[in-house]
């Protein structure tokens, strides 16, 4: 990783789209609305909404990639602005194994890319 770099999983860029549900602090369903990922990682994933989610804001996911549909539950790291649009740092808190799988075989798949499109550029 970079220096200064926090994270402890390096994130691949990436596009999906995804639905989450708010869940409110006494258990209630709140908003619920599509957005998409900026990047994933085995931890968490970056993503844009319409609407602002708040740092701890819990959220329950479904993110498609390529053929799998994964549900997951995180809670908002952090939030910012970017193009008029929302932004949000999620930290899973629950994944299936099945989910897990999943996204491990993606972040290799874009890890090996990207390791291929560096050695092509040398």
């Amino acid at each position: 990783m970079a220096q200064g770099e926090k994270r402890k999983f390096i994130r691949w860029d990436s596009i999906h789209l995804l639905d989450y549900l708010v869940i409110e602090e006494e258990g209630s369903q709140g908003l619920y609305s599509m957005g998409r990922t900026f990047d994933v990682s085995l931890n968490g994933i970056r993503m844009e909404t319409t609407y602002p989610l708040e740092v701890d804001n819990v959220v329950e996911i479904t993110v498609g990639i390529e053929d799998d549909l994964i549900d997951l539950t995180g809670r908002v790291t952090h939030t910012g602005r970017q193009g008029g649009r929302h932004t949000s740092g999620i930290e899973f808190v629950k994944m299936s194994a099945e989910g897990r799988r999943i996204f491990r075989l993606y972040t290799d798949a874009f890890k090996k890319y990207q390791q291929d499109a560096d050695s092509s550029d040398a």
